[in-house]
């Protein structure tokens, strides 16, 4: 499913349970030769050491894949089921992928799957060939059979907000790893491989966890040739036709979807800054935000409350930098109001094409929100925390939502509340989690 549909609802979507704290943007003469090719730089840093309870178990691929993007393209999502045979409730206070190709790791997005849930994946890729199976965009799963548990994009580390937050993940459930490979360096053909793992951070279930949330937060890209520029892929259409041979059939329902949550579905205004106002439905406690645009990238913004008296800049990036898109950690949590908006802006920059090496080779083309490294995205994540988890007497039950698998975003709500799994009460500023009741899940958010 397209973006269409898709409502955008802070207090409930990918909770990321570690959040990275960012260093200075570069200038934009920088952000050329640094987003040239993948090589993303140094091994990881160390691990931040272990906290009382706390283990690591690192899960990952079975044997090296030799990523296949389909025909004329360059990229290829790909998910695989990963079984970190868990015996007992467990929570992940953290996590850090560990990509052993950077040259063609675009990036890297977790999922768990509930134990209810296994089967089904297993028969998904049971009818793929190879290992894993093709998945553009989201987990490739049906709604509410995968739920967003931490991802990487260049620059990305794992740090910890606060003394312990996580997810909870009961015993039998198992991760999907959503790997996008990238091949601009070859053209498209096969030979590179990979075989990325993920550094697991895990607690006993009988830990005292604060939840963290997420929501992805899109805005449209309406980016034409540059005037020196021509070519059949110019033309808006053709483009989006291309853009949907080489990646998936959703495409042409996101960029319409966008165009629609954005634009009110007026015809699309064509330029290098595009903008989306977001409206805050519930009251949340906004911990860090993320960005993630592509190599045309050169700057991104997200502020509250635009225009008014009110308003606060969340993130500023003039000179943005792919090889750099660690969360940005606010000094203080700020508090969202329903009804206040978040509005995400992105100005992207064709001339690059003719710049970056990975890019000089591609047609011209117009370029909107799709899957591939040549194409672009806008997006910030913010990480959360429900105010009803901080301030007593709040309201417990949240709106349920299904999940489409695109992107994790949420679409329709549907009718029965959700009941938060743990019932954490204020203490002197710290959440103390009592033990939950059984109809409580944290699959149900």
């Amino acid at each position: 499913m397209g973006i269409r549909k898709f409502i955008v609802a802070v207090p409930v979507l990918l909770a990321l349970a570690a959040c990275g704290t960012g260093t200075p943007a570069a200038n934009p003469a920088d952000n050329a030769g640094k987003a040239s090719g993948h090589a993303h730089g140094s091994p990881p840093p160390p691990a931040t050491p272990l906290r009382d309870g706390e283990r690591f178990q690192e899960v990952g691929l079975a044997r090296p894949y030799t990523p296949a993007p389909p025909e004329g393209g360059t990229d290829e999502y790909r998910c695989f089921l990963i079984d970190p045979k868990l015996t007992d409730t467990t929570f992940l206070t953290g996590s850090e992928f560990l990509p052993q190709n950077a040259e063609i790791v675009h990036h890297g997005i977790f999922y768990q799957i509930p134990a209810s849930g296994v089967e089904q994946a297993k028969s998904v890729d049971a009818k793929a060939d190879g290992d894993g199976w093709q998945c553009f965009g989201g987990s490739g799963l049906e709604d509410n059979q995968s739920n967003y548990i931490g991802v990487w994009a260049p620059g990305h580390a794992e740090t910890l907000i606060g003394d312990r937050t996580g997810y909870r993940l009961e015993p039998g459930s198992q991760i999907v790893l959503q790997v996008h490979y990238n091949l601009l360096a070859t053209n498209g053909k096969t030979g590179p491989t990979d075989q990325s793992s993920i550094r697991l951070r895990l607690a006993p279930g009988t830990a005292d966890v604060t939840p963290l949330f997420g929501s992805l937060l899109p805005a449209p890209i309406e980016l034409p040739c540059t005037p020196e520029e021509s070519g059949p892929l110019c033309d808006r259409e053709t483009a989006i036709a291309d853009l949907a041979k080489r990646t998936s059939s959703d495409a042409r329902d996101e960029v319409d979807g966008l165009n629609e949550l954005c634009n009110g579905g007026k015809e699309p205004v064509a330029g290098n800054t595009q903008h989306c106002d977001h409206q805050i439905p519930e009251p949340a406690l906004l911990y860090a935000v993320m960005p993630h645009m592509h190599l045309l990238g050169r700057s991104i913004s997200v502020e509250l409350n635009p225009g008014t008296p009110n308003a606060r800049m969340l993130l500023n990036q003039p000179a943005y930098n792919f090889d750099d898109q660690s969360e940005q950690v606010l000094p203080e949590p700020v508090r969202l109001n329903p009804g206040d908006t978040v509005r995400v802006t992105c100005t992207h920059d064709a001339s690059l094409r003719s710049q970056l090496p990975q890019l000089k080779t591609l047609k011209p083309r117009y370029v909107v929100w799709g899957d591939g490294t040549s194409d672009e995205m806008c997006l910030a994540i913010l990480t959360v925390t429900p105010r009803g988890l901080t301030e007593p007497g709040a309201e417990r039950g949240l709106p349920a939502l299904r999940r489409s698998p695109r992107h994790g975003q949420l679409v329709e709500p549907v009718d029965e509340p959700v009941v938060l799994e743990r019932d954490p009460v204020e203490l002197g500023g710290q959440l103390e989690c009592r033990d939950p009741p059984e109809q409580a899940r944290v699959g149900d958010l």
